[in-house]
């Protein structure tokens, strides 16, 4: 079995080189999980990890969104400021089930992915889910 390598066709293309052989080489392209023989001598090594690869098939914004939640929990409140939101920290204070250090650890992780905005309710600082969060939580929803 051949490690698993990045390659890149004449197009630009990045794929994943499953099997290879001097004439031909089996290859996945990680966006439509499809496999295909083509010329070894078309496609040049690529300097990135084959699981980096295999990962930007899903969108930015659903990469970012798996990397910045670290549990249940952390979903459950992002949800949440989705539906119900914008939100002012005094009530996810009183209506989940969050200490304060813990609540504004999660808020400071998902402001520092792009996931949440600070804004304004009341005359009250709270957060309100940002575009990129809201189309993310709309694939995980719609699967």
């Amino acid at each position: 079995m051949t490690a698993r390598q990045t390659v890149e066709d004449e197009a630009g293309n990045r794929l994943l080189l499953l099997k290879k052989s001097a004439e031909s080489s089996l290859v996945r392209d990680p966006a439509t999980g499809e496999t295909e023989y083509r010329p070894t001598a078309s496609l040049e090594p690529v300097d990135e990890p084959p699981l980096r690869t295999a990962a930007r098939s899903l969108p930015p914004e659903l990469r970012t969104l798996l990397s910045a939640v670290p549990d249940e929990r952390a979903l459950g409140l992002l949800l949440e400021l989705d539906a119900d939101g914008p939100l002012a920290v005094r009530t996810l204070l009183s209506a989940y089930d969050l200490c304060e250090s813990d609540l504004h650890g999660l808020l400071a992780e998902f402001r520092a992915a792009g996931l949440l905005a600070e804004t304004t309710i009341a005359g009250e600082r709270g957060y309100e889910t940002t575009p990129a969060a809201s189309d993310a939580l709309a694939v995980l929803r719609n699967r």
